[in-house]
Order: structure tokens, then sequence, then C-alpha cells
């Protein structure tokens, strides 16, 4: 006589399943939840930016538009960026490739915690660095590149005094970026295949030629995601500019002059707290210029990403 025996009870499998719904509705309330903030946020800008933006030319703050007002800044905050983002990518990226593929073990872990916590120094102190540090130290090569690259727009001069050009802060803002960069980028090339790295020198490819050809091109995507992200800190920094950079206005390629075009944030910081009426407006509407820009960046380096996702280490 046969009896047929009812099936066990998955008590794990009913758990995980579970799991799965509450970690599933976490995950979608979390994403609804940064929608919903990116669009009070837009909506706040764009309401408080109408004044400023229909407002009479000769009312916006320096009586000439809105766009002559907010065009200097932009170009400031711009060419800051670019500086830092030219300076702190590739130093961020070769330091993250030696660390990942060149230094030994305690070392490369030393100095890896060493990088990280640059990125928890508030921004306040990379500015002191700069203007009582870094700034004084660069006149004498701003001196230096007056009297011998004069002839170059960027050295045009004449050379700042204290040091408090665009030059020196955009070095400043490419040490804040350098942690993000060095950061993500070795975690990248520490997840190359070991079987690309030991095919390629099993072929005769020098360590070099190994990680020029292997190692690389599997982080291209993340190292391009790595430097995005610093721009965008670049972009939105704004103390430590505030305290470095000695804005006089307008728009100019001098990189080492004492003329020098503000920053968005940094303009924001040092007029917010006087500002009335319709000022206050305007500051608003350039930080929502600020918002599309970096919206912008951020597009272009997801749609840059998004070229290279056919790429994959398995392939």
């Amino acid at each position: 006589m046969s009896s047929t025996a009812p099936p066990p009870t998955r008590i794990g499998g009913a758990r995980a399943r579970q799991g799965d719904r509450v970690f599933r509705g976490t995950a979608t309330a979390a994403g609804t939840a940064i929608l919903l903030i990116l669009a009070g946020v837009t909506a706040f800008l764009v309401a408080e930016s109408i004044p400023a933006l229909t407002a009479p030319a000769e009312e916006v703050p320096g009586g000439e538009g809105f766009a002559r007002y907010v065009g200097p800044l932009l170009f400031g905050t711009v060419l800051a960026a670019i500086i830092a983002l030219l300076v702190g990518a590739p130093l961020g990226v070769g330091i993250a490739l030696y660390l990942s593929h060149f230094a030994p073990r305690r070392l490369a872990y030393g100095l890896g915690y060493v990088i990280d916590l640059l990125a928890a120094v508030p921004s306040i102190v990379f500015g002191l660095w700069g203007i009582f540090t870094l700034g004084p130290a660069l006149v004498p090569i701003y001196v230096w590149l007056e009297a011998n690259a004069g002839w170059i727009p960027f050295f045009a001069g004449p050379a700042s005094a204290t040091g408090r050009t665009i030059l020196t802060a955009g070095l400043v803002l490419a040490a804040m970026i350098l942690p993000v960069v060095t950061a993500i980028s070795r975690e990248i090339f520490s997840q190359t295949p070991r079987l690309h790295q030991e095919a390629a020198l099993a072929l005769g490819a020098t360590r070099w030629e190994m990680i020029r050809y292997a190692v690389i091109p599997y982080g291209r995507s993340g190292v391009v995601s790595a430097a995005m992200l610093g721009l965008g800190r670049a972009l939105g920094e704004t103390m430590a500019v505030a305290l470095v950079l000695s804005a006089s206005g307008g728009v100019g390629l001098n990189l080492i002059s004492s003329s020098n075009p503000g920053t968005i944030p940094a303009n924001i910081a040092l007029n917010f707290p006087e500002a009335t009426g319709l000022a206050v407006n305007t500051l608003i509407a350039t930080g929502l210029v600020l918002f599309v820009l970096t919206f912008a960046v951020n597009f272009a380096a997801r749609a840059i990403v998004n070229r290279r996702a056919e790429f994959s280490g398995a392939n």
C-alpha cells in the first residue's frame, strides 16, 4: 500500500520571495522619491527664475539684462571646471593604474586609503590651502610664465601678486576631484578579467602593452563616468572657489592675471546674504543655468557610457 506524501513546505523559498517583494518595493520607492525631489527642485528653480528672466534689462543687477549677467559667470564656471578636469582626470587615472597594477599590495592599500580620505576633507579646507599655500607658491611660476610665455593668451599677464587666479582655482578643484576619479577608476581597472591580462602577457606583450590593450579598453566607460562625476563636482563647487578666486567679472582667457571671471556657485554664495527682491531671483536663475549645465554634462556622460555598453570583459 502506497501513500502520497504532501510536498514539503518551502519556508526558505517563501521568505526569499517575501524579501524580494520588500526589496522591490523599497527600491521602487527610493527611485520614485529621487524623481519627485528632482521635479520639485526643477519646479522651484523655474518658478523663482521667471521674474529675473522676464524683467527689463535695466532692472537686473548690472543693468544689462540677465544674459549679460550670467554669461561671464557661466564662462568662468566652465573654464575652472575644464582646468580641473584636464589636470585631475589624467592624474587620477594614472594613480589608479599604479595602485591596481604596479604598486605592491601593502603600498597600494595604504595609498588607496589616503586618497579615499581626501574625499572626506571639507571644501573650505581646500580653499584655505589654496589661498594661503598654493596661491603664493604659484606666484613665481606665474611671473616666469608671463616673462617667457607671455605671447600665449593664457599667460599674457600681468601676473597676479597674490596667486588668486582662475588657474589656481582650477588646480584646487583638480585636487578636489582627484579622489573621485582615482577611486572609481581603480575599482574598474581591478575588475579587468584576469584571463585577458594573462593572455596579453602570454602573447609577448609588456606590462604597459597589456594595460594599453586589455585594461584601459575594458575600463574606458568607467573612466568616462569617473571623469564626468569629477566634472560635476568641479562645476558645483562653491566655498573653495569663493575663497581662492579673486573675481573681477568679464570674459577672458588670461589664466594668471588678477582679472578673473567669476563662477556661478561662488557668486551665489558671496551675494545671496545681501540680496533682496529681484536680485534674489537673479541669483536663483543663475542656479537654474548651473542646474541645466550639470544635467547636460551628466546626460552626455551617460550617452558616452551607453555607446561603450556593448563592450564586455566576457566577450
